[in-house]
Order: C-alpha cells, then structure tokens, then sequence
C-alpha cells in the first residue's frame, strides 16, 4: 500500500478539547482490514464523552463508530475465509467486537458479550483517515449507496433493536420521546415494520417537522404542549409501547406514565446517569421497562437491508456534511445546541 506510516486523526484530548493530531496509521491485527474512511457520523454518546461525562472514553482518544469507506488492506487470513472484505471494495463495518464464546454471545445476546469492545471506544476509531477493523464485521456496499447513507447503518441498527424490544404490533400505538437522530430513526424503523400510529416528541419545531415528513401520525412539542395531557386525547388511557430516545430524568417518568397498564417501556437514551421512577406505580398498572444497548447482528442486518431499499435519503435537510478537520468546531456547536441540522457527518479526504 502506498501511503506514509501517519495519517491526521481528529482527537480528543479532553473535556471539550479536540484536534487534529498526526498519529500512526493502524497495524493490522490477524483478521483485520484497513479502512481509507470516507465518511464519519457523530454520535450523541460522543458528545458526552468529548465533555468528559463518560467514563468509558479516556483521552487521548480518537472516536467515531458510526463510519464508512474503502477497504485498502486486507490480512493474510482474510483471504481464506470466504468473507467479501477484499481491497478496493467499499464497506460500512458494525464497531461492536464481540467474542462469541461467552455466555451472551452464545444466547444470542452478542451486545452483552461479556468482553465486548467498541470502535472508537476501547481502540482507535473512525475520525481519521484510516481505521482497522475485523473483516467479519464489514458489509460492501451497492454501487448506488453513498458512504454517507451507508455510515447511519449503525444508529439505525441502535433504533432497529429499541422498536424491537418494544414487541409493538402493526395495529398498536408508539410514542417515541425525543427526536434526535435515534428517536427519528426509531420512527422510520418502526414504519419501515408496518406501525402506524406513532407520535414523537421534541422540544424542537425543526426536528417534529422532519417526523411529520417521515410518517409521523401527530407530534407533541415539549414547552408547548403537555405530553401526557396531549398523549390522553390522542390515545385515552395510554399508548400501547414508549421509547425514550432522550434519558432525561423527566422523560422517563413521562414514559411510564404515558404507557398502557401492561405496556412496555423502552429506554435508550443515557443522559441522566440514575433516575427515580415511580415503583409502586410500576407495580400495580404491571409495566414493563427494557433497556435498549446496541444491537444484536442480526439488528444491524436489518438496518443494513433497509438502507439497501432506500430508508433513508442523506441529500435532505436533516444531515450536513463537514469535512473531518472541521470536527473540533462540529462537537463544540453540537453540544452548545447551535447545529441546525440533526445529524452531521464528517467528511474524510
């Protein structure tokens, strides 16, 4: 391969401090592929950790699991094993590296493997110019997918597995809370699956026209409107399933009261650390409350496959693209609230 042995790295250094670094291209391990990233998402747990708020980041660090580009190098041992990760072709990888062996994985529960790893996390991530992956994580791309489209497979897998383990039913009801890039892509998850009746929830006026764009049956804007007032008009005694894509103290107790006796409650959202909930009242209306981590692979598939049909268009007024060195500016507006835009997606090269 014919490239110097460094490459410019976004890195974080620490809370709110964030640049572009020279550091070593990645030494390939067995079974592992060489990425030349073309395209980055930020996610919202990042911005949590570029504020230092979470514990598993520790700087100096580069992120970025949400990514896509082409494969450059490849392993002696890939070869040999049947997998599709040859060079030149283009791919979107799943960041979870999992064992396989452990209890979890072998349950079918690979997101709890008891060692899992994440890119961007535990090793060098995707905010660079070239990322290592293992080439059984990678799927090439159709000619007709951007890398940018083909980066969202991984927040789309996060919602594919939340309206999963919602268990809702094509002739039941679904409140989303919060509309953020999860929320939105629960709601397109949840209509790519045949549910109807879905309302979502967002203190932004922006972001709940992009759901009534996407399918959405009615929004709720959080400061005007009382969600769970609003919630019993539409739906009198509850709606039959909740995800709470914000994790806000107050939205999970929104949750649990919006929801049927009997219903079920998805978390996914993880701003407030621990959050009281009303336990009796748990009790006796018999709710149910899941937590929502990752995805299982067969999530990510899904995910994967919904994009392949078209889910989700990038040239709309939700993503912005900016090229990788603009980074540091992008995290500091996206954490501030100054972004327009819900998603952005960082350009490499």
């Amino acid at each position: 391969m014919n490239h110097s042995q460094h490459m410019d790295a976004l890195t974080w250094l620490g809370p709110r401090s964030m640049e572009m670094r020279s550091t070593q291209i990645p030494t390939l391990k067995d079974g592992e592929v060489l990425i030349r990233v073309s395209a980055a998402g930020i996610c919202g747990s990042e911005l949590s950790g570029y504020l230092g708020e979470n514990s598993l980041r520790v700087p100096p660090l580069v992120m970025g699991h949400e990514a896509s580009g082409q494969i450059v190098q490849v392993t002696a041992g890939n070869l040999h094993d049947g997998s599709q990760a040859r060079e030149d072709v283009r791919v979107t990888f799943n960041p979870l590296v999992t064992c396989g062996i452990c209890d979890r994985c072998r349950a079918g529960r690979s997101n709890l493997c008891r060692t899992r790893q994440i890119v961007g996390i535990h090793r060098p991530g995707a905010f660079a110019e070239y990322v290592a992956v293992p080439a059984n994580l990678c799927y090439p791309l159709a000619a007709t997918m951007s890398t940018s489209v083909a980066a969202l497979t991984e927040p789309l897998a996060c919602s594919v597995r939340a309206v999963s383990l919602s268990h809702v039913q094509p002739d039941q009801s679904l409140l989303i809370l919060g509309a953020g890039p999860i929320g939105l892509f629960c709601l397109a998850a949840a209509k790519a699956q045949g549910i109807q009746n879905i309302v979502i929830s967002d203190m932004s006026a922006s972001r709940l026209e992009i759901a009534r764009r996407w399918g959405a049956q009615a929004t709720i804007q959080v400061g005007e409107q009382d969600l769970i007032t609003t919630i019993q008009r539409l739906f009198p005694g509850g709606v039959d399933t909740v995800i709470d894509a914000v994790g806000l103290n107050a939205t999970r107790a929104q949750a649990v009261q919006a929801v049927v006796p009997g219903g079920q409650v998805v978390f996914i959202g993880l701003h407030h650390e621990s959050s009281p909930l009303e336990a009796n009242y748990l009790v006796r209306q018999e709710v149910t409350i899941s937590g929502s981590f990752s995805y299982t692979p067969t999530d990510f598939d899904h995910a994967f496959a919904y994009l392949e049909q078209g889910l989700l268009q990038a040239d709309t007024d939700w993503l912005e693209e900016r090229p990788l060195t603009a980074g540091p500016g992008a995290f500091a507006e996206l954490v501030d609230g100054m972004v327009a835009a819900t998603k952005i997606v960082l350009r490499v090269g």
